[in-house]
């Protein structure tokens, strides 16, 4: 653990940044008695019982039942909330994402395509950057995130020497939608060291100039780590605010825990200071990320207990085993339905290798941790299952639940792997929605494309499984992830697979209770039984009246722990 950092980052907290303090005073907090009565609250118990009311003591569930029940116990003092007919359900709990990622918007350029954003040529991409550029001092970063190269109008990625009309002063970074690669002009690999000389790393790939071994400024994978980590380095003020404007948006969607899959040691305690501090108002689940943990996480030098607090859980310890599927990176057993690059036979590649994945993840297992493991493609997640059944047969746990994240292209025959090995995956269900008919038309094909995040295949071999955006790669909404689970429909306007749709109960205990269950933290959170968590989410409307228009209802309300941190006016 770097206690420099935390000694320097303690330090500044309390004598520069006043404003943090006074915002910890001022922390919503929770009434000694509230109740809500006249509703259509759905309790993502077992056997997913509705009921009219609910009633919390401090920051936990009391009772749940009929209106009148709970109310015989309300007095003077007692908060009453009715929500005539309107839903309420437990928080909802974000499965995968990056936390404080969507933030980023307060410190960088917007430039996703429709339909999260305008971006619509090269000109727009450039644009939205020199716009940055003109507010940024002198020498620093400037960044822009969510290009997507194939809705762009040129179908292809920026070059480094379009980034350096943005500026030759400036080191200058447009980040990919799927979070791994990106673009950096010559300012910035100058300052990493990448010159024509620079062997592309295990697991990554250095673009070049045609006929050149030229950076032509495109870094995927784990070639774009060490300007991943330069960025990070914000200054505090641009940390509070980052940090401020996510969890603001997180408590706006109903989320009352958020996770960071994949954190630094030095992200980390940020996360657990500004937890402390009230800044931020959810429950966080941080996964430590193994390349920057790996000395402490191997010679006993970790201790989650340092990082720990009633709001902040250290969980799995995360590993990347290839890429994006939309980003040519992802690993699949079959070629790409499109040529990448005129290559035929193009598979995509992994971020490990297969001896290192399994020497990795055995001295985890064996070490006790819980483990992520991030696969997309099916050869990926092949590697995956293989090295996993190989440190379970070594060093069985009864219950490891080792989170696949995202399992786009996994076939049924690894679903049925999973559930026999304790795996539980966490799909991208939204990508029907966002990617669909890229998928279909690009990357996978038809027949593969209807076959993405196979949440009916779990079901069919009773396989837990929770459901996540990837914020900030999509927008934390988490309505739209269930509708996607629910209905797989396009931004096109086909249906995706149908055969892989699932009921709007069993997507939305996929943000909930099985979330909840996924990260061992099912006994506290994740469904309304007396004694949990008073985390709570008011919609609207009711959902279940209209489920293809769930994605119009509004968050109206969101309770952390029985306090109110947002309330629509």
């Amino acid at each position: 653990m770097n206690w420099k950092t935390l000694v320097l980052v303690v330090l500044a907290l309390v004598a520069g940044v006043g404003v943090l303090l006074k915002m910890a005073v001022r922390t919503p907090q929770a009434p000694a008695h509230q109740v809500f009565i006249n509703g259509s609250i759905l309790t993502m118990d077992v056997n997913n019982p509705v009921v009219e009311a609910l009633s919390a003591r401090g920051e936990r569930i009391e009772k749940v039942g009929a209106t009148a029940d709970i109310m015989a116990e309300a007095d003077e003092d007692t908060v009453v909330v009715d929500l005539r007919g309107r839903t309420m359900l437990p928080g909802f709990i974000d499965a995968h994402g990056h936390f404080p990622g969507s933030g980023m918007k307060v410190v960088a350029a917007d430039l996703n395509s429709p339909p999260i954003g305008d971006t619509l040529t090269i000109a727009d991409v450039l644009d939205a950057l020199e716009k940055q550029a003109a507010k940024t001092s002198p020498g620093k970063w400037v960044s822009g995130f969510g290009y997507d190269d194939t809705l762009l109008a040129e179908r292809r990625h920026p070059t480094r020497e379009e980034l350096d009309s943005v500026s030759t002063e400036h080191p200058v970074v447009a980040m990919h939608v799927s979070g791994h690669m990106l673009v950096a002009n010559s300012v910035a690999l100058e300052l990493v060291g990448i010159t024509p000389d620079t062997p592309d790393p295990e697991g990554g790939v250095i673009g070049r100039r045609p006929g050149s071994r030229e950076p032509n400024g495109l870094l995927e994978e784990t070639a774009r780590l060490d300007i991943m980590r330069e960025m990070q380095n914000l200054s505090l003020v641009d940390t509070y605010r980052l940090i401020k404007a996510a969890t603001n948006e997180y408590s706006a969607m109903g989320v009352t825990t958020a996770q960071s899959g994949g954190v630094t040691p030095e992200l980390a305690m940020g996360l657990s200071l500004f937890s402390k501090l009230g800044v931020i108002s959810q429950r966080l689940i941080l996964f430590p990320f193994e390349t920057e943990w790996r000395d402490a996480l191997r010679n006993g030098d970790y201790d989650p207990a340092e990082y720990n607090s009633d709001k902040v859980v250290m969980g799995a310890v995360k590993l990347v085993a290839d890429g994006s599927i939309q980003g040519f990176t992802g690993y699949l057993s079959e070629p790409y339905y499109t040529p990448y690059h005129g290559d035929a036979d193009y598979r995509g590649y992994p971020s490990i290798s297969r001896e290192d994945l399994f020497s990795q993840v055995e001295a985890l297992h064996r070490a006790g941790y819980q483990l992520a493991i991030h696969g997309n493609g099916d050869a990926s997640i092949e590697d995956i299952l293989d090295a996993f059944e190989a440190a379970q047969r070594a060093y069985p746990v009864e219950d490891p639940r080792m989170i696949l994240i995202h399992a786009q292209m996994a076939r049924e025959d690894q679903i049925a792997r999973m559930k026999a090995l304790g795996i539980t995956p966490s799909f991208f269900t939204a990508h029907t929605w966002y990617w669909g008919d890229r998928h279909r038309d690009i990357f996978m094909g038809p027949k593969r494309a209807a076959q993405i995040s196979p949440s009916k295949w779990a079901l069919d071999h009773n396989l837990h499984f929770s459901s996540h955006l990837d914020t900030p790669v999509t927008p934390m909404e988490p309505l739209q992830a269930v509708w996607s689970q629910v209905f797989r429909i396009t931004t096109g306007g086909d249906v995706l697979g149908p055969e892989q749709r699932i009921s709007v109960m069993q997507a939305l205990r996929a943000v909930t209770i099985d979330a909840a269950w996924q990260v061992f933290q099912e006994d506290n959170r994740g469904s309304l039984n007396p004694g949990k968590y008073a985390d709570l989410v008011v919609l609207s409307g009711n959902l279940l009246d209209d489920p293809m228009a769930m994605r119009d209802l509004e968050v109206e309300r969101t309770v952390i722990g029985g306090a109110t941190v947002f309330a629509r006016p």
